[in-house]
């Protein structure tokens, strides 16, 4: 049985976002499936709800998520023991955004939707038996550089300090941008 993977867009995305990794994971002899939410207008609980269900629908699965995907992603599968999979986050704010609240801040941000607060606060740690694994960007090309000024390396829009937490499984950087 191949190992399936689900991919996770971030805000303001949609699944065909992914396509690129769709396709290159099916070569690779995974099979692919997106993982869609409207991150704009849905409650994160209503999403990680479908998303937990998604997961634990046929063993063998693992996550790769971008972004807001990553956060919606791990809380999701907290507390989910029967989840033998690993999680990918790319560019996610685990710790939180500061874009975000600065967005929060300049009252813009009703451009994050129901994800606010989520994206605000990220979480304080990788929930025990989870195997998470960051890929963070460090090539500052973004629009989060329009709400913030970033005094760390960073992706544009996630500051890499953002994407780190004790407990990571792997914690990688390249030179790409957020959205890169």
């Amino acid at each position: 049985m191949k190992a399936r993977v689900l991919l996770v867009h971030g805000l303001w995305m949609r699944a065909p976002a992914l396509l690129f990794w769709k396709r290159q994971l099916t070569k690779a002899g995974y099979e692919a499936e997106f993982f869609s939410y409207p991150s704009l207008f849905q409650s994160p609980e209503t999403a990680m709800q479908r998303l937990r269900d998604m997961a634990l629908a046929q063993p063998n699965t693992h996550l790769l998520a971008h972004s807001l995907g990553g956060l919606l992603t791990v809380k999701a599968l907290d507390n989910t023991p029967e989840f033998k999979g690993k999680i990918i986050c790319v560019g996610t704010p685990l710790r939180g955004s500061e874009v975000a609240r600065q967005m929060a801040i300049k009252h813009v941000g009703k451009l994050a939707g129901l994800s606010l607060p989520l994206l605000c606060h990220g979480i304080v740690q990788i929930p025990k038996g989870l195997q998470v694994s960051v890929i963070a960007g460090i090539e500052p090309h973004g629009l989060g550089r329009l709400m913030h000024r970033f005094t760390e390396p960073n992706d544009g829009t996630v500051g890499l300090s953002e994407t780190q937490l004790p407990g990571l499984a792997q914690h990688v950087q390249v030179k790409v941008s957020h959205s890169g």
